[in-house]
């Protein structure tokens, strides 16, 4: 099985090990996220008014033990095992 961890607030945390967790904007599992293509938000074409804003960087949406988070993609490992 695919373990799909998280850097939370510096804090590395398996997302597997929460049932309620979900990731992306479509709300899948953890698993099911990284089988079914990994998406993350990643335009390639800005909208001008985000091109120099926070808003307009890559990010995952997560959902971890009751709180939502939104986290640059490079803050995501996955471990076979």
């Amino acid at each position: 099985m695919k373990k799909v961890y998280a850097c939370l607030a510096g804090e590395w945390v398996c997302l597997n090990d929460d049932p309620d967790s979900k990731i992306s904007e479509y709300g899948k599992s953890p698993y099911l996220w990284w089988e079914e293509g990994a998406p993350i938000y990643s335009p390639c074409n800005k909208d001008k008014e985000l091109e120099h804003s926070f808003y307009g960087l890559d990010y995952v949406h997560v959902y971890y033990k009751g709180n939502d988070w939104r986290i640059n993609p490079m803050f995501i490992q996955i471990v076979n095992g």
